[in-house]
């Protein structure tokens, strides 16, 4: 294998991952995402990279299958050369009091034999702060944010210690911002205090990018960190050319399978100026053909009549149709993820080229459906959100972004073509 690559991560979601890439590319690392479980093969694709995100649907998934798929994605990246394993999962922690971040922290930390990790969710740029151990959504608390009614993990509490405690083995420790402030020295020393009084996964408050360049600085030799993506802004800047990312001609598409209210804010917007239809949950669910068909014939009508234009499809405009979809049964995520899935596949083969997909789950369901394995990262949008270019199964040419459901700005679906070259 090539030793090339520096920096591996392990994503717990698909849209996590690309997050995580675009921060490193905007540090200057030329960097690739490769989509589910890497086969040996794959290392020869990567060789020029300078780090390397695996990106895995592990999120929700059973807590043994996290952890192995988790460490066999490690095992790949180390063989790949990366000094540095970065355990990439949701700045607002999505998990439950099982896991899997605990779970999988505890795997990769055993897989490197290191002695402790950092937990920074922190992701100041998009919101995310940590101080006192607590996690804030803009002003809110954690528990109080809309992520108090996330339709998969709901959380209800936002003292970060708390929540990962009774995920782990390990004791959890906290290293307050106060110890930030005073620099790297500082903060590597409290890390062995509280490593020696019996502390493996530190919490580390942080409000601001400062902050992460520090913790980034004082942790550069640690075999292992966990975080959402924001401690990647703390690397140093590097010279290197960017990759830049030319339109594929064709038709665009948005695919948004996001119940969260950041995305319901860019569906209002994108509905005011382009052609939309929404997916009727329920007739999906009594003949999955026909509702798939209706909704690829209706984008094929739009671009005949303005080939140029982006079509919108949506599960979810407005908090009624969440209150809706629950009606609906337990399952109807999965649901909403098959008939996107489908569908992709569907307007792929029809012309489509250029896909904005909103939503975690649903980007990883769009993305396997269509078969393709690697992501190659290119210009940032915003924060958390770049453009990506990847081939399908089929051989053909695509660019995405996969936004995660908070992600993005309130004109995302509407201004984001306009970052192509």
């Amino acid at each position: 294998m090539s030793a090339h690559v520096r920096r591996g991560a392990v994503a717990d979601d698909f849209t996590g991952a690309t997050d995580l890439a675009g921060n490193w590319t905007a540090r200057g690392l030329r960097t690739s995402v490769l989509l589910g479980l890497p086969h040996e093969q794959d290392a020869a694709e990567l060789a020029e990279d300078d780090a390397v995100v695996v990106a895995l649907k592990t999120r929700s998934a059973q807590t043994d299958l996290a952890r192995d798929q988790s460490v066999r994605a490690g095992r790949f990246l180390l063989e790949l050369g990366a000094e540095q394993i970065y355990d990439k999962y949701c700045s607002t922690f999505d998990s439950t009091p099982e896991g899997n971040i605990g779970p999988v922290a505890d795997a990769l930390l055993e897989l490197t034999g290191a002695r402790r990790a950092v937990v920074v969710p922190s992701f100041p740029d998009n919101g995310r702060t940590v101080y006192q151990g607590h996690l804030f959504v803009g002003s809110q608390l954690l528990h109080e944010s809309p992520m108090k009614d996330h339709p998969l993990n709901p959380m209800w509490d936002s003292d970060v210690t708390r929540l990962l405690t009774p995920q782990t083995r390990h004791q959890v420790g906290l290293l307050p911002l106060q110890v930030v402030h005073s620099g790297p020295d500082a903060v590597r020393r409290a890390l062995d205090r509280l490593e020696a009084d019996g502390h493996r996964l530190i919490v580390v408050d942080a409000v601001s990018n400062d902050d992460l360049t520090i913790i980034a600085t004082a942790t550069q030799d640690e075999p292992v960190v966990t975080g959402g993506s924001g401690l990647a802004l703390g690397l140093p800047a590097r010279p290197s050319e960017p990759r830049t990312l030319a339109t594929v001609p064709g038709h665009r598409v948005i695919l948004s399978g996001s119940a969260s209210a950041a995305t319901q804010r860019q569906v209002a917007r994108a509905r005011e100026v382009l052609p939309h239809a929404q997916l009727d949950v329920a007739a999906y669910s009594a003949d999955p053909q026909t509702e798939v068909d209706r909704l690829l014939g209706l984008a094929q009508a739009a671009w005949r009549e303005r080939p140029g234009r982006p079509v919108l499809i949506y599960s979810v405009g407005s908090p009624a149709d969440v209150a809706a979809a629950r009606h609906l049964g337990e399952d109807v995520p999965q649901r909403i993820e098959t008939a996107f899935a489908t569908l992709a596949t569907a307007l792929s083969d029809a012309g489509a080229t250029e896909l904005i997909v909103a939503g975690g789950e649903t980007s990883g369901a769009v993305l396997e459906s269509l078969g393709v394995r690697r992501l190659e990262v290119g210009q940032q949008l915003s924060p958390g959100v770049s453009w990506l270019a990847g081939t399908t199964a089929s051989g053909r040419r695509h660019n995405f972004v996969l936004k995660s459901g908070n992600f993005g700005s309130e004109d995302l679906f509407v201004a984001g073509w306009e970052g192509l070259a």
